[in-house]
């Protein structure tokens, strides 16, 4: 059998394109998954299911993830980066903030030659892929998507997220109950698609849409090694399952599996920098200089807390409110935020086990959400099975490194505020002597810096004049045939909010140019 398309990867843009595409009952859709296929909420194990302890979902015992292990620069200790290996993908771990850049993220993307991404033009996806339940049917916010959409309200909120948003405005920041509207900034309570604790991936709720459809077909624990050409153009992938290889054939192959899978697939398939791919053996089907470069991510800093409040329950929300705000003297709007949390968050450094179970321990995250440095992905070897070299190359850059250095300090002024007296007892980290100089300062972060699990960019969209451009804009990968990407990898740059709600976004906006064309 020719399937009409062949989706690689699950996840929050294969889900999407697969519910899409099956619309039409004259395509065919083979979807294929490296991870489980729970084909329901009955099936769905705990750490998948709930979603108001991330840390289990990412790191726990049980967590369905592909572990990669990066570094944050060259010679740092490396890090586990957790990324969806189920259905559902990275929506199905994560810790459901579904929010959106800012509208100066997607007019950059049209100005850099990427026709039809301008903030106005993906506005009616973001509508079309949500059901908010607090702001649902205007003009920013839909009322009729697959994801549903809350807030938590002030009076709903734990007492660290309580005090936080308070000292944020008595310390002058704006209070903006809606962040996904264009105008936002300070400090609001985080969008999240967590309905009653539980995670509301795009498993549950696109597929679970689709999962009838005689047109699409689901599996499961499927690994894809490459894609299958005939000379410049992609016929299908070799997948494995069960320790067997095997070949199934398409008229597109869509690689949906997110800014760390697809580029190494794309180079395992002979598709990105030839002198890297000739040293490892790989025949080169098309030069593509961009395949595992420009990694964007939102650099990120965790400073702990000795906290003086009862032990919650361990599905307590571990995150509820956060501030986005523009670093003084920056002319990158809402360049960077801040959120307290639980130790049962994913964005809890793993060094940090103390607290897991413990409410004596709480935290500030700080992320910087327009980097000026980027990073790469490189091959270990031309088997699938041996993951890729990542490194973050963060906070290269001395802008970069000074707006993370301010922010932990402003998190700190934060934390010695009045809204915090009962509540925080002591900063676990840094010392006071490490605060108070930047020299030392600087490199405490370095030493700590860690992903805030955004990463993207690695096979980003440009015109063909552009020789770090990998597809063009409606995703169709330049120089060859049939092949197409959809997911976070074909960000030009990383947008200034949680990936997911975006990518979703543009899974729906490709969507409907594969079936118009």
């Amino acid at each position: 059998m020719i399937y009409d398309y062949v989706i690689v990867g699950g996840g929050s843009a294969g889900s999407v394109l697969a519910t899409r595409l099956t619309e039409d009952p004259d395509k065919s859709v083979l979807l294929l998954e490296a991870g489980p296929d729970y084909v329901g909420i009955e099936q769905l194990p705990e750490s998948v299911k709930q979603g108001n302890n991330p840390w289990i979902s990412a790191y726990g015992p049980d967590a369905h993830s592909w572990n990669y292990e990066a570094v944050a620069r060259e010679g740092k200790t490396p890090f586990i980066v957790p990324r969806g290996k189920v259905t559902g993908g990275s929506s199905a771990i994560n810790g459901q903030i579904f929010f959106r850049g800012v509208p100066d993220d997607y007019d950059e993307w049209a100005e850099q030659g990427n026709s039809g991404w301008s903030f106005q033009e993906c506005l009616p996806y973001f509508r079309k892929s949500e059901t908010d339940l607090d702001f649902g049917g205007d003009d920013f916010h839909g009322s009729e998507g697959p994801i549903p959409v809350r807030r938590y309200g002030k009076d709903e909120v734990i007492p660290t997220a309580k005090a936080f948003w308070d000292a944020c405005i008595a310390m002058g920041f704006p209070e903006y109950l809606d962040s996904n509207h264009p105008d936002s900034t300070g400090i609001s309570p985080r969008p999240m698609n967590n309905i009653d604790g539980v995670r509301m991936s795009t498993a549950l709720t696109y597929l679970g849409l689709a999962r009838h459809r005689l047109n699409l077909t689901i599996r499961g624990n499927i690994l894809v090694r490459k894609v299958l050409f005939e000379e410049k153009t992609a016929v299908g992938v070799e997948a494995e399952s069960d320790g067997e290889t095997f070949n199934v054939y398409a008229k597109e192959v869509v690689l949906c599996g997110g800014a760390i899978n697809t580029p190494q697939t794309m180079m395992l398939s002979g598709i990105g920098p030839s002198e890297h791919l000739a040293q490892l053996g790989i025949d080169i089907i098309h030069e593509a200089q961009g395949v595992g470069e420009n990694l964007r991510d939102h650099p990120s800093i965790f400073m702990p807390f000795l906290a003086n409040l009862d032990a919650p329950d361990a599905f307590t929300p571990a995150i509820q409110v956060g501030m986005r705000y523009t670093t003084p003297g920056s002319e990158l709007h809402n360049d960077m935020t801040m959120a307290p949390l639980l130790m049962t968050s994913e964005h809890r450094p793993p060094r940090f086990a103390v607290g897991v179970d413990d409410a004596a321990f709480s935290g500030f995250a700080c992320a910087l959400q327009k980097a000026l440095t980027s990073g790469t992905i490189k091959l270990v070897s031309s088997d699938p099975k041996d993951y890729p070299i990542i490194n973050y190359n963060y906070l290269s850059d001395p802008v970069d490194i000074r707006k993370m250095r301010e922010a932990v300090r402003l998190a700190n002024q934060i934390a010695e505020r009045p809204e915090f007296e009962n509540i925080l007892i002591e900063r676990l980290e840094p010392s006071e002597d490490i605060l108070n100089s930047d020299d030392l300062l600087d490199e405490w972060i370095l030493n700590n810096v860690t992903t805030q699990h955004h990463s993207s960019g690695t096979c980003k969209m440009g015109p063909k004049s552009d020789p770090a451009a990998v597809v063009d804009p409606k995703g169709l990968v330049h120089g060859v045939h049939n092949l197409r990407i959809v997911d976070a990898s074909i960000m030009p740059d990383v947008i200034r909010a949680n990936t997911n709600s975006t990518t979703i976004m543009m899974a729906e906006r490709i969507a409907d140019w594969m079936r118009e064309d």
